[in-house]
């Protein structure tokens, strides 16, 4: 008779033997799907390492400068951006000249020291800013107002008139000139007589006056030492007497008047030299 405990024993040997093998092949499997696994991830990342193909460059028209625009005959441009920039202009009809001889006007108005910026800049119709481009300060128009009537007068003394003859004609040539010049520049002229002398730049003017009329005296004392002129009267004093009637023109001359400046200078002679008497 067959043991059944040797045939039981037989059975559970060879299911052992049977989940063996199960288990062989489970793992065979496992390790096959490890191994495509592996293979693909390799040949993925085989693909993302190998470098892409380059870009094809795309074609580039070359540059074409636009043709210049044509300009409108007196057409403003704007200048190159490197180029230096155009000197500023002050607003049309005044230029630096222009807006002195306003200022100087509204100086004999009101008063040097009562004018002010503001004032001026009315006056002009500019902005002040407008005014600064050309006269750094108020007091820096002032000095050129009186430039211009001191200039005009210290101008006078060197021309060959002034420098050459005799002693009278060159007296008389000067006062005639220094007529012609006041009412050339009636302005500024106005204001050198209207001077107080409260600033330095107008004790400085007021300096500039006093040498001029030492000028004029000294002719007067040539033409006394020559015989010209009446030996008893003081030459400092004549000569304010004489320039005294000459300043009296900014009170009363207009230029619009029917009388031009040689005329004016020739009354002034007439009376000076000649006096009012008939002879």
């Amino acid at each position: 008779m067959t043991d059944p405990t040797a045939t039981a024993t037989t059975d559970t040997a060879a299911t052992d033997t049977a989940t063996a093998d199960t288990a062989t092949a489970d793992t065979a499997t496992a390790d096959t799907a490890t191994t495509e696994t592996a293979t693909t991830e390799t040949a993925t990342a085989a693909v993302s390492a190998s470098p892409s193909p380059p870009a094809t460059p795309k074609a580039v028209a070359p540059a074409v400068d636009a043709p210049a625009a044509a300009t409108e005959p007196g057409a403003a441009t704007e200048p190159n951006a490197g180029s230096a920039p155009e000197p500023r202009r002050g607003r049309p009809g005044y230029d630096r000249r222009g807006a002195l001889e306003v200022a100087a006007r509204v100086f004999n108005e009101h008063g040097y020291d009562a004018t002010s910026m503001g004032m001026l800049a009315a006056r002009l119709g500019l902005s002040k800013s407008a005014i600064y481009h050309h006269f750094a300060s108020k007091e820096h128009l002032l000095e050129a107002a009186l430039d211009e009537a001191l200039g005009g007068l210290e101008q006078v003394l060197g021309e060959p008139g002034a420098t050459a003859g005799a002693p009278l004609d060159r007296l008389t040539y000067v006062v005639r000139r220094a007529v012609e010049v006041l009412v050339e520049r009636l302005p500024y002229v106005t204001l050198l007589l209207r001077l107080r002398g409260n600033t330095a730049v107008e004790r400085h003017a007021l300096a500039r006056r006093r040498r001029f009329d030492d000028a004029v005296s000294s002719l007067v004392r040539e033409a006394q030492e020559d015989g010209a002129v009446r030996p008893d009267l003081d030459p400092a004093i004549a000569t304010r007497l004489v320039f005294g009637m000459v300043n009296s023109l900014v009170e009363w001359y207009r230029p619009t008047g029917p009388e031009s400046a040689s005329d004016i200078a020739d009354d002034v002679l007439a009376l000076v030299f000649d006096g009012l008497s008939r002879r």
